[in-house]
């Protein structure tokens, strides 16, 4: 037994004593202070904030040594010798693969090349948003300015392989100062051709959503006048959607305040639908033209929305309930099942047949924070970044917790970190991996094909 291990069942056997904390490295009590202020050298968050830091540092020096594989006697020998015995389906040996890949990823720090005036030299930039388009060519992000405002620049993957990516800004700094609560890729002329953001309001100019061309992020084009097209006067946007499935047309919806608005981006006309709550989370389905909504209550509801909207007109469908409210739906690809995820840190697979809880992700850590998930059928894996700042890695299939991350920051509210992953990421040459920006850095975490995790 190591001398962590031996530390913590010590500390579990003693008894608590009210107004005491006992520390089980010097082997004593210390009397808590009342408070929590820099005079107080001992009061409950201090301590819990220890802690928590020395369980990432010991966590940290673990990932550097990574070698086993989370599951028992799984290794790339064992898959090997039952896809030749037929005993394993050409699926499950992917996603198996995908399992030893993804425990053995190791973290790399990225080089950014940006533009002169995108990231200030005398001060930090960080990181608020990372949004990969379709084929994870291209990453939108969003990154804190002075005085509360933001920069929006677009990162281009193709160079990953040399550990540089660059990233090209929006120079319109007029247009950059809104804080954005939710984005979407959206294919109007071609393949994300747009991006769809909801901006919160400033002063008194209220928020809105609408859609931002992608051309018109470029280190070139400095006369090119930056502005929303199908932009909806909202007062507070909290998620949004762009429709999929041909019978909705070109439409996006947008989650507010006890409201759901979908836009025809062609007409120019929006529909209003009343909700019982906020509306924090949003997705379309694919086959059918029903927008799927997640909201503050807890409830998640579908609308059909080729039903007209009138006051009396029943428009709610499918309807069930998390007990707390839900920050991020997926709907999976047979759209037979849909993703949820709640402040109360729980994560649910629903079948939407049935109305209930198939699966459940144990781990997931929120209290408060609107944080979404990534959901990457082809490798049978299902991401999440907790409020702890830790990023975990579940099997899709069996819910089993394959990885724990730990962030090469000290867990904070404004270190969170942003993540993608891909089978493909840069593009469709390129390679399974997970990209994480933190603070004002970016890593990636890339498949190691020359090593195998082992047992």
């Amino acid at each position: 037994m190591d001398s962590s291990s031996s530390v913590t069942s010590r500390s579990s056997t003693v008894p608590e004593l009210p107004g005491f904390y006992y520390d089980p490295e010097k082997n004593r009590y210390f009397r808590l202070l009342p408070g929590n202020n820099n005079c107080n050298p001992l009061t409950k968050e201090s301590i819990r904030q220890r802690e928590m830091e020395s369980k990432r540092l010991r966590l940290l020096e673990e990932d550097r040594q990574r070698k086993k594989a989370i599951r028992t006697g799984l290794n790339s020998l064992f898959l090997h010798q039952k896809r030749q015995l037929g005993l394993l389906s050409s699926t499950s040996y992917c996603r198996r693969v995908h399992e030893l890949k993804v425990n053995c990823m190791q973290r790399q720090k990225v080089e950014i090349r940006s533009p002169p005036d995108f990231f200030d030299s005398t001060s930090a930039n960080p990181f608020q948003l990372l949004l990969a388009d379709t084929a994870c060519e291209t990453v939108f992000t969003v990154n804190a300015a002075d005085r509360g405002q933001c920069k929006y620049g677009i990162i281009k993957l193709d160079s990953l392989w040399n550990d540089h990516l660059q990233v090209d800004m929006c120079d319109n700094f007029n247009f950059t100062n809104h804080k954005i609560n939710a984005a979407c890729w959206v294919s109007v002329t071609h393949p994300d051709s747009h991006l769809l953001l909801c901006l919160m309001g400033i002063a008194n100019t209220p928020g809105s959503s609408g859609l931002l061309p992608v051309s018109q992020f470029s280190n070139f084009s400095e006369a090119v006048q930056s502005r929303m097209l199908c932009s909806v006067k909202i007062p507070m946007a909290w998620s949004c959607a762009w429709g999929l499935n041909p019978q909705v047309g070109s439409c996006f919806s947008t989650g507010s305040t006890r409201r759901v608005y979908v836009t025809n981006i062609v007409t120019g006309l929006t529909q209003t639908f009343s909700t019982e709550s906020d509306v924090l989370a949003q997705q379309f389905a694919t086959r059918t033209p029903v927008l799927y909504n997640g909201c503050r209550s807890g409830e998640i509801f579908s609308i059909d929305i080729r039903q007209h909207a009138k006051k009396r007109c029943r428009r709610k469908r499918v309807c069930f309930f998390h007990n707390s409210a839900v920050t991020s739906l997926k709907i999976l690809q047979d759209e037979n099942y849909v993703m949820a995820a709640d402040m109360a840190g729980k994560i649910k697979l629903w079948d939407l047949r049935t109305r209930k809880c198939v699966k459940q992700y144990e781990g997931h850590n929120n209290q408060y924070a609107h944080l979404p998930l990534h959901v990457n059928e082809e490798a049978g894996l299902l991401l999440a970044v907790g409020q702890d700042c830790y990023t975990r890695i579940w099997s899709l299939q069996d819910s089993q917790l394959l990885r724990t991350i730990p962030s090469p920051y000290p867990a904070s509210k404004d270190s969170i970190p942003n993540v993608a992953f891909s089978s493909h990421l840069g593009g469709r040459r390129g390679v399974p991996g997970l990209l994480m920006a933190v603070k004002q850095d970016l890593f990636y975490f890339s498949y190691n094909t020359d090593t195998w995790c082992e047992h």
